[in-house]
């Protein structure tokens, strides 16, 4: 998206390492100094299927898939500076959590987790990030 005097005022980010959208929808957009990545589930970008019923296996595959969006930016998960983590059952916070944890490392954005009644391809967690291109 352009203004009227041919600034690019939004991007279309997208990775062909991370599962494609499954509706109308980009894998990201970027706007100034932010890159706004949608929601990833914990597919695998090949077959597009659940890589697993674990929520723990999921979470890895969610982060995974963002990181990837985030590379066709020249981001990574360091450039992240808002995350919200949705879950079908806070019960498996903490499986998720330890996940969480091991890939932003001493990294700690800000994030919300929120339970939700299902998520597309009833999937057990979702993960969506907002990154900042200068920090």
């Amino acid at each position: 998206m352009h203004c009227c005097c041919g600034v690019i005022l939004a991007e279309k980010i997208s990775s062909g390492d991370a599962p494609a959208a499954i509706g109308p929808y980009s894998q990201a957009i970027g706007s100034g100094d932010f890159v706004y990545c949608s929601g990833q589930l914990g597919l695998d970008s090949v077959s597009g299927k659940l890589v697993s019923d674990d929520v723990a296996e999921q979470a890895a595959a969610c982060l995974k898939n963002i990181s990837h969006v985030l590379a066709a930016a020249g981001l990574s998960l360091n450039d992240v500076v808002k995350t919200t983590v949705f879950l079908t059952d806070l019960h498996e916070f903490e499986k998720v959590n330890s996940i969480y944890a091991k890939a932003f490392g001493e990294w700690k954005p800000a994030r919300s987790t929120i339970q939700v009644a299902a998520l597309p391809k009833n999937a057990k967690v979702e993960i969506e990030a907002v990154a900042a291109r200068i920090r």
